[in-house]
């Protein structure tokens, strides 16, 4: 096994870890008391993941929709800017 090969399996296990800890009902509980959704910061770790593994196009489609979702909640206009 190359050393690539070695790096990639890492990045998968890690993203699997990630995935598993965000899935715990006392890290949502955690996440949700300080107004992060955990929906939103998995759709972001499936952004992560397709990016590392080449898949630019469902990276970006990941993580633009959260990127929006995330600006929408905020009170964000279409400009990227927070409107007071």
């Amino acid at each position: 096994m190359s050393e690539t090969d070695t790096a990639g399996d890492q990045l998968a296990q890690l993203l699997d870890e990630l995935d598993k800890v965000l899935k715990r009902p006392e890290v949502d509980a955690h996440l949700t008391s300080r107004g992060i959704n955990t929906s939103l910061a998995l759709l972001v770790a499936d952004g992560l993941r397709a990016y590392l593994q080449g898949r630019k196009k469902d990276a970006a489609d990941d993580l633009g929709t959260a990127a929006e979702e995330i600006a929408a909640r905020l009170g964000m206009g279409g400009n990227g800017h927070l409107h007071s």
